[in-house]
C-alpha cells in the first residue's frame, strides 16, 4: 500500500472517531432539548458564537424576541455544530485526496458520496431549527449522522482491503442474513429517533411493554403521519397521549423483534464458522446487543437519565458498526 494511501487510510480513522463524538453531540444536544438553543443557522442569535456580554444578549434577543437566550443549550448547540463543521471538512480533504491518489488504487465512488450525504447531513441540520425541530427532520438528522459513520467504516475496510480466511465455503451464503440485520437495525434506529423527536421515550414508564391500559390506548391515525400540522414549533412535541404510548410501543416491539433476529444470526455464524474472527465478532455482536438492551431498560427504569440515554444512542452507533463488520466479513472472506 503507497504511503499516499495510508495518509488517507489514517484520515479516514480519524474521521471515524470524530463522527462518533459528532454523534454523540448531537444526542446530547437532543436530549438536553437544546436543538433551538440557536434559533438561526449557521450562527447563533447572529454571532459567530454564543452571545455572551450583556450588550450581545440584548441585540440577539431584540432580534429573536421568543427566543431568550439560555447560554448553556447554545454552547452545546454550537458545539455540536463546531464538531460537524470540522467532519465535514475532513471528509471534504479526504475526497480531494482521494480523487487525487485515484491511479494508485484509492477508492473514489465512495468518498464522493459520503461527501453528498455529509452536504445533506449539514442541510438536515439547518432544516431542523428554520423548521423548529419537525420530526421527521430530526429523525432524518439522526439517520444522516449514523449513515455517515457507517459509510466512513466502509471505506476504511475498503482502503484497509479487508478479507477473512474461512475454512466454511457455504458461510458466504450467510451474508444476505446479515444484510437483512442492517435493513431491520436501521428500523429500530429510526423507530427510536422517531420516538426522540416526539418526546415520547417517558410515555412509557413500566416493563415489558408499558403500563397496564396501553392495547386500548393504540392509535395508529397520526402517529407515523411524516408530514404534521404546521405550527409554529414542534419543540416538546405536540401528538396526544395515546399517540405517543403507540410509537413508544413500536420502539419496544422492535426491539425484541431485531434483538432476537441479532441473536439468532449471531449464534448462527459462530456455530458454522471456523476463523476466530467470526467467532470473536459474533461474540461481540451478542455483548454489544446485551449493553444496548440493558441501557434500554436502564433508560425506563431510572426515567431517562441523560448519561444513560447518550449512551443508548452510541451504542446503538456501535451495534450497526459491529453488524457491518461481520456482513462484510461474510461477502469478503476468501
Amino acid at each position: 500500500m503507497s504511503r499516499n494511501i495510508t495518509n488517507i487510510k489514517t484520515l479516514v480513522l480519524v474521521s471515524i472517531l470524530l463522527a462518533i463524538i459528532v454523534v454523540s453531540l448531537g444526542a446530547y444536544t437532543r436530549l438536553t432539548h437544546a436543538g433551538l438553543g440557536c434559533p438561526d443557522w449557521p450562527g447563533c442569535y447572529g454571532f459567530h458564537d454564543v452571545p455572551h456580554t450583556s450588550e450581545e444578549i440584548l441585540k440577539a434577543e431584540a432580534a429573536f424576541p421568543d427566543r431568550p437566550v439560555e447560554p448553556e443549550k447554545a454552547w452545546n448547540e454550537m458545539i455540536h455544530r463546531y464538531f460537524a463543521g470540522a467532519l465535514g471538512l475532513l471528509i471534504l480533504l479526504i475526497t480531494f485526496l482521494s480523487i487525487k491518489n485515484r491511479e494508485v488504487g484509492s477508492p473514489v465512488f465512495l468518498p464522493i458520496l459520503i461527501l453528498c450525504v455529509v452536504t445533506f447531513q449539514a442541510a438536515l441540520g439547518m432544516w431542523t431549527v428554520t423548521m423548529k425541530l419537525m420530526p421527521i427532520v430530526v429523525m432524518a438528522h439522526l439517520l444522516g449522522g449514523l449513515t455517515t459513520l457507517c459509510l466512513l467504516f466502509l471505506l476504511y475496510l475498503r482502503i484497509k482491503r479487508f478479507h477473512v480466511r474461512e475454512g466454511n465455503t457455504s458461510l458466504r451464503r450467510m451474508a444476505k442474513f446479515g444484510l437483512l440485520g442492517i435493513v431491520l437495525l436501521t428500523g429500530q434506529i429510526a423507530l427510536g429517533g422517531w420516538t426522540s423527536s416526539n418526546y415520547a421515550a417517558l410515555t412509557c414508564t413500566e416493563l415489558p411493554i408499558c403500563q397496564a391500559g396501553w392495547q386500548e390506548q393504540l392509535t395508529f391515525e397520526d402517529s407515523f403521519d411524516l408530514i404534521p400540522p404546521e405550527l409554529e414549533t414542534y419543540e416538546y412535541g405536540h401528538l396526544s397521549h395515546a399517540s405517543r404510548i403507540t410509537i413508544h410501543v413500536m420502539h419496544r416491539f422492535g426491539a425484541i423483534v431485531v434483538s432476537l433476529y441479532l441473536l439468532w444470526l449471531s449464534f448462527l455464524v459462530m456455530s458454522k464458522a471456523s476463523s476466530s474472527f467470526f467467532q470473536q465478532t459474533s461474540l461481540a455482536l451478542v455483548t454489544v446487543l446485551v449493553c444496548q438492551v440493558g441501557l434500554g431498560i436502564s433508560n425506563v427504569w431510572f426515567s431517562l437519565p441523560l448519561g444513560v440515554a447518550v449512551a443508548h444512542n452510541v451504542v446503538a452507533a456501535c451495534l450497526m458498526l459491529t453488524l457491518i463488520l461481520l456482513t462484510y466479513g461474510l461477502q469478503r472472506k476468501i
